[in-house]
């Protein structure tokens, strides 16, 4: 089954420095609808102004993964952990027993994100920071574990969550398949792009919110850079 989220059904704010759009229930946004999806608690779409951000907040027991669609963001926190990661690359904050972090957009340009919070399987953990490079030539025609619950997925950066966040570049009328699993669920977004699974269009920054499904066959109806979320 395919839940189609049309982009301009999604909630949000534009706070001036900040566009935000909300695929679930978020801050003031609020939808009995869309309040996660197994696991998957947050997916944000930001926009962030040159020089502008977060300033330093507290995080605690969940898994946030930040997905940069374009320019970079700068995180700190009081680890004594400090990055810039770059377009296409991905950050994982585990906040485990509680972190405190700041993410500034300290470029010339605009930065926009997907920001994904998932629920973890263990609670008061250590926290943890990390982020590494994922060329987008190293996904094409395939889906490549970003960051991962999986011992198996050795080169995604670690999470503490019963789930798997994937990315893949598809060219027009390319179709990647992935073993999802009729007992799991899977949400969808491209970062540009349009798709289709089983019949169902998903244009750019859609979300689609996928259950009971063996096997995902995405096809690319554009050029297409997408983002998913398999969890239990």
């Amino acid at each position: 089954m395919i839940d189609l989220r049309p982009f301009d059904s999604l909630g949000g704010a534009d706070h001036g420095w900040l566009n935000a759009k909300h695929h679930f229930s978020f801050a003031d946004y609020y939808d009995p609808n869309r309040t996660s999806w197994g696991p998957l608690r947050v997916w944000n779409d930001d926009t962030i102004a040159p020089g502008t951000g977060f300033p330093p907040h507290p995080h605690a027991d969940m898994e946030i993964i930040t997905y940069v669609r374009k320019g970079a963001i700068t995180h700190k926190d009081n680890l004594g952990n400090q990055g810039r990661t770059e377009a296409g690359d991905v950050q994982v904050m585990s906040a485990g027993s509680g972190i405190t972090h700041s993410e500034y957009n300290l470029e010339a340009d605009p930065t926009q994100i997907f920001q994904i919070w998932i629920q973890p399987t263990s609670r008061g953990k250590a926290p943890s920071w990390g982020a590494r490079p994922f060329p987008k030539a190293d996904r094409s025609g395939r889906f490549t574990a970003l960051a991962s619950g999986d011992e198996a997925d050795t080169e995604a950066l670690p999470i503490r969550a019963n789930a798997r966040v994937l990315g893949a570049t598809l060219k027009a009328g390319e179709t990647v398949e992935y073993a999802l699993g009729a007992d799991r669920r899977g949400y969808l977004v491209p970062a540009i792009g349009a798709v289709e699974i089983d019949g169902v269009r998903v244009g750019a920054r859609d979300g689609a919110a996928i259950s009971q499904i063996e096997v995902l066959k995405v096809t690319a109806l554009e050029d297409s850079e997408v983002v998913l979320v398999d969890a239990a």
